[in-house]
């Protein structure tokens, strides 16, 4: 998955500095979604690259380089979730935006299913 917002995982929690609560608060949003039909497991924490987002297939409005968070992830079951599900599933959940993020939103959710300023996209890897 690619997404122009800012879900940095870092570990922190009530009693911390507000940005990286607000960060991990994304990062959880990501995972909850995700877990809404499995249980996703990772090794690696989201990776941040600096890419033009349109040429990941992120919004056609995005044309210049920007920082994007890359965020692989497994699933237990062949099958069990797939492109589509994900799209509908993460369409207009909300997130905390003025983060880390080079892009300024319109509104403040992953956007899924509006090719001009899509703010998250998924790809399978079927390894």
């Amino acid at each position: 998955m690619y997404t122009l917002v800012d879900i940095t995982e870092t570990g922190a929690r009530k009693g911390d500095q507000p940005k990286p609560i607000r960060q991990q608060q994304n990062f959880l949003t990501v995972l909850q979604t995700i877990g809404l039909r499995v249980n996703p497991a990772y090794t690696e924490s989201p990776q941040l690259i600096e890419d033009t987002p349109s040429k990941l297939g992120l919004g056609k409005k995005y044309s210049k380089k920007q920082s994007i968070w890359k965020f692989a992830f497994d699933i237990e079951y062949e099958d069990a979730l797939d492109i589509n599900t994900l799209i509908n599933d993460f369409d207009l959940i909300p997130v905390i935006t003025d983060l880390d993020e080079t892009v300024d939103f319109e509104n403040a959710a992953f956007i899924t299913r509006n090719p001009s300023v899509n703010n998250i996209v998924f790809e399978l890897d079927d390894k």
